[in-house]
């Protein structure tokens, strides 16, 4: 039994051996290349055009919240001077005490919301990304492009540039769609 089972090994190990040539050949000519996706989402216009975007809708926010804490600064530099009164002092302490919870509350929203956002943007672009992708991919004749994050990519197979100034070019036509607008 255990020889038949030895034989059956040694038949498909030759049989493997035997189309392994005709796959080294094959995976020669396979095009492959990388793609750097934080890169692209760093550095793509789109993504800049949305962060400017999304610093203008929530600038107002995040500047009454600064606001406020220059108003808790200044309510400790009173207390800490020591010139209030027993009962202004108490009322000074809750207020502080509550401006800061405001404060804090306010941040955590903005932040949610903030990144919420953001992830929204980001959803938006992949499909143009990835359109973008297979554009290249098709104008260069590349078998498979992988993206990041990966163990190694070989330098020369990163087309990340190549993303970005398709990116571009699609970034620049949709705006000078919008002016004709």
């Amino acid at each position: 039994m255990w020889r038949c089972a030895r034989t059956i090994c040694v038949v498909l190990l030759l049989f493997a051996l035997g189309f392994l040539p005709v796959y080294a050949a094959s995976a020669q000519e396979l095009r492959i290349a990388y793609v750097d996706m934080k890169a692209v989402l760093d550095n793509a216009p789109q993504v800049v055009a949305g962060r400017i975007k999304l610093d203008q809708e929530f600038r107002s926010r995040n500047d009454a919240i600064e606001l406020d804490e220059m108003r808790g600064d200044s309510l400790e530099q009173r207390l800490a001077q020591g010139d209030v009164d027993a009962d202004n002092r108490l009322q000074m302490e809750r207020d502080l005490r509550e401006l800061r919870r405001n404060i804090t509350r306010r941040k955590e929203d903005l932040r949610d919301e903030l990144s919420f956002r953001r992830t929204e943007e980001v959803q938006g672009l992949e499909e143009q990304i990835n359109i973008a992708v297979q554009e290249i991919a098709r104008r260069n004749g590349y078998d498979l492009i992988v993206s990041s994050p990966v163990i190694y990519a070989n330098p020369d197979l990163d087309i990340t540039d190549l993303v970005l100034e398709q990116l571009e070019v699609e970034y620049a036509a949709d705006q000078l769609e919008l002016g004709n607008d």
